[in-house]
């Protein structure tokens, strides 16, 4: 397991660690994507007060690509927010996901936003967390793991960077409207322990080390399991049917719905 340490934190008192993912900003189309933008805009607004943290645990945007001078269209609320948060002194993370993979150094620069691109370990208050995004961990999907280490190519970076920003955004746009989250039809349902991928994942990872909680998002479906020895599983879901986000209050992590 590639993974990184950072140091632990005791945090102040009544402050709290927020952890939520899966926006998918710009999808379905611009109306709804601007709609559960104002909604997330809302809810971090909520937090201002009491958060000491904030991870946005990856696929903030259905599609991101950071050009040398250009960024995509939109999301000027959100970055607005987030700068505010951060100016607050609010410390923000955001793990790279599968549909914002390529991030350069924007978020940084802008929001002092740490960016991470592999699962990382924290701990707050001698509670321990593993948190990533979770594509790719676990067994099987070979074929999006091979895929995968193909798209975070420099090369691959570079050749779709020469490519107009017009044709480049315009063809990344198409194929988003096609992803799973833009088809309504499709409904997450719990698979079991034994078929869902980062429970397996995080049990293998119990057995060479101990993690209170193991806070993933990818899987579009907010999950919280017991995974015996003292540690959870949690899955954030995602902000399109759920609004859902988990929040550790200095003693526990819960995994809760936002309702504006």
């Amino acid at each position: 397991m590639n993974q990184s340490k950072y140091s632990s934190l005791t945090l102040p008192t009544n402050k709290k660690v927020y952890f939520l993912s899966d926006f998918h900003l710009g999808t379905p189309d611009a109306a709804s994507s601007l709609q559960r933008e104002k909604t997330i805009v809302a809810f971090l607004d909520s937090i201002k007060e009491d958060a000491a943290e904030v991870f946005l645990v990856g696929d903030m945007f259905d599609f991101w690509f950071e050009y040398k001078t250009v960024i995509p269209k939109g999301f000027v609320r959100l970055f607005g927010k987030l700068a505010e948060l951060s100016d607050k002194g609010i410390q923000l993370h955001f793990f790279v996901g599968n549909h914002d993979m390529w991030v350069r150094n924007y978020f940084q620069q802008e929001l002092n936003m740490k960016v991470y691109f592999e699962p990382a370990s924290f701990e707050f208050n001698g509670k321990k967390f593993l948190v990533g995004h979770g594509d790719g961990q676990g067994p099987g999907d070979h074929k999006y793991k091979f895929l995968k280490k193909i798209f975070r190519s420099p090369l691959c970076q570079w050749l779709f960077g020469i490519l107009p920003p017009a044709i480049g955004m315009g063809t990344a746009n198409y194929f988003s409207r096609k992803s799973r989250l833009a088809d309504k039809s499709v409904e997450e349902k719990f698979l079991g322990e034994e078929n869902e991928w980062l429970i397996i994942y995080s049990k293998e990872t119990l057995r060479k080390e101990h993690f209170d909680y193991f806070i993933f998002g990818h899987r579009h479906l907010p999950i919280d399991f017991p995974l015996g020895d003292n540690s959870k599983y949690i899955n954030l879901g995602e902000w399109i049917n759920f609004n859902s986000y988990a929040v550790f209050d200095g003693n526990s992590t819960s995994l809760l719905s936002y309702k504006k």
